[in-house]
């Protein structure tokens, strides 16, 4: 799950600062200079990275079934789709 932590490292990874409470872009003391970035920019980018994590979830489950498919068949696997296996 994205949190608002990820999207400061996100945009400015060099970014030193506390959060307390976690997740909440209310509770950010940025540190050591670093640059504040904005509220709305922080929950925006969280949006973006959480969209991202929930496509590559998608995506590992579509690669699983295609991966299973393909075994079956006999036909060989894109790399995306051998990743999937554990043995």
């Amino acid at each position: 799950m994205a949190n608002i932590e990820d999207a400061v490292i996100a945009i400015n990874p060099s970014a030193q600062f506390t959060s307390c409470p976690a997740d909440d872009a209310d509770g950010i003391t940025w540190l050591d200079g670093t640059s504040p970035i904005s509220k709305s920019d922080l929950e925006a980018k969280k949006a973006e990275l959480q969209i991202a994590e929930d496509a590559a979830v998608v995506q590992k489950a579509t690669d699983k079934a295609s991966a299973k498919a393909k075994l079956i068949a006999g036909e060989a696997l894109t790399q995306a789709e051998a990743d999937t296996i554990v043995i």
